[in-house]
Order: C-alpha cells, then structure tokens, then sequence
C-alpha cells in the first residue's frame, strides 16, 4: 500500500485554499487541481509499504508539539504550483526527528529536503501570466496522520490509518 504521513488540514484552511485555486481556474490557469478533500503537508512520503502499524508506531515515538500553521507564500516544483507557510521552527524539527525514527525502524522514505507546502495544482499550465492570491488562513495543528492513497473509479483518494 502506498503511504504517507501528512498534516491533515481544517475545513477553514481548506475553504481559504480552495478560494485560491477557484481563483485561479477564473484566471486561465490549467492543471490537475488538488480536490478539497485531498488538501494536505505531507512530512514523509513512505509509498509502497506493507507494514502500517510499524509506521504508527513510529509516529506514537515522536510526540507532535502543538503548533500554528499559517499560509504565507506560494510556489513551485516544476509544474507543480503550491502554497507555502510561515517559517515554523517547531515544525521542521518534528519532521526532522520524525524522519530519524523512520530510518531508525529501516521504514523507507522520500529523504528530499522538507520544503512545508501544500500541494494546489499538479501539471500547471497558463497562456497568460496569473496572480496567486493566497488568502489569510491558519489553524493549529495537534496530530500527524499516517495516510494511505489509492485509486478508485480513475481518481486517488486519501484514507487516514
């Protein structure tokens, strides 16, 4: 099963992102749009995994300090266009640590740099130049959650574990 440990987001977060993307579509831009309910931050991408509980554990060894998450910023990977959140120390320290008690438990990841974005568009495309118009959102976060993605009827669907 493919697998991911994210940051689940609030409605009120996902209601400000998905003004944004609306927005967008308003202005021309073309892409695969995220659908709402799959609006997330992954901090590990695990994939094909077939030992969930090895991976909880690892998350329970980890203890998630409460924290404010708060858009900032966009931008993108390639053709991946994305929104970004204010600098956050006790976030990018809980990913480190949770990252090391991955390796530690042999549990493979994506060990790219942690760059907290949520993904908005896949395969970005515009014949004109847009504005992204991120609006102000935040929302404390008090848990990761390990995630399972998979497809159903042509469309990926993400399942909390």
């Amino acid at each position: 099963m493919r697998l991911f440990i994210a940051i689940r987001l609030s409605e009120e977060m996902k209601k400000a992102l998905v003004a944004c993307m609306h927005d967008l579509k308003k202005q021309g831009v073309d892409g695969n749009y995220v659908p709402a309910q799959n609006l997330h931050m992954t901090l590990a991408f695990i994939g094909e995994y077939d030992d969930p509980s090895k991976v909880k554990e690892a998350i329970r060894r980890v203890p998630l300090p409460e924290f404010r998450l708060t858009l900032s910023e966009k931008g993108n990977f390639g053709n991946i266009l994305w929104a970004g959140v204010k600098g956050n120390q006790k976030l990018k320290t809980y990913v480190k640590d949770l990252r090391a008690a991955l390796s530690a438990e042999g549990i493979p990841f994506d060990n790219e740099k942690f760059v907290p974005h949520i993904t908005l568009i896949r395969k970005v495309s515009a014949k004109k130049p847009y504005q992204v118009h991120l609006p102000k959102a935040e929302m404390t976060v008090k848990k990761a959650s390990l995630m399972r993605s998979e497809q159903k009827n042509g469309k990926i669907v993400y399942k909390e574990l």
